[in-house]
């Protein structure tokens, strides 16, 4: 995976963490925050840590935050700032400003100023919680339309059979996306159709929650 480079503005609990992590995937990050401490812990973190204002359009550009490709904003609880950041950003010639929202009208808001993605961490992690109380083995409950998630089965009544003639994707709209054997620790991904399925294998399929609920295998 070739490493790319992200700006995060405002290191508080949900950039700091959203910047670790993309460390962890073996990226390079560029934070900046007005508070000392916090820039004090990221330093030990990120790639390169800042003290500055980023509501300052010409601290930002000095920094060199219009020239990252991918800028994340998460500046607490200030409407304004996060409104004025983005802004900034955009107008310096930013190519992409993923921004954190507190409602729909401070979403509308920064969409009209420029903002190329707006998200709600709150509101992401209740549906996935949400989502793993109600389907048992969920994995995880992704963003590419109604309903849509990504689920562990483990095989019974299927046992014997093979992908090819279960034929799950005409039969019940799922779709075997990796196979791990039991007693393996591993998935293999893009699983061979012709291979008989045993007892114990753990499938993981895609597919709307409403098709995987009701589905005996």
């Amino acid at each position: 995976m070739a490493r790319k480079e992200f700006g995060v503005v405002g290191l508080g609990k949900f950039g700091l963490s959203l910047a670790s992590s993309l460390m962890n995937h073996g990226q390079s990050v560029v934070g900046v925050d007005c508070d000392p401490d916090k820039v004090k812990a990221a330093s030990e973190i990120l790639t390169q840590a800042y003290q500055a204002e980023a509501v300052d359009k010409v601290a930002l550009e000095q920094l060199g935050f219009p020239e990252l490709p991918e800028v994340i904003v998460s500046t607490g609880h200030s409407m304004e700032a996060s409104i004025l950041i983005t802004l900034f950003l955009k107008e310096l010639g930013c190519k992409s400003v993923t921004v954190k929202a507190m409602s729909r009208d401070h979403e509308k808001v920064l969409k009209k100023v420029g903002a190329d993605s707006v998200i709600f961490p709150e509101r992401y992690a209740a549906e996935q919680l949400a989502a793993k109380l109600a389907v048992p083995g969920l994995i995880d409950y992704l963003p590419l339309g109604t309903n849509v998630i990504l689920k562990e089965l483990i095989v019974e009544r299927w046992a014997g059979k093979t992908l090819r003639e279960l034929n799950l994707t005409n039969s019940f709209g799922i779709q075997v996306v990796a196979v791990k054997t039991a007693g393996e620790k591993q998935f293999v991904f893009v699983p061979k159709a012709d291979q008989p399925l045993q007892k114990g294998d753990v499938l993981a399929v895609i597919g709307r929650g409403e098709n995987l609920l009701d589905l005996q295998f």
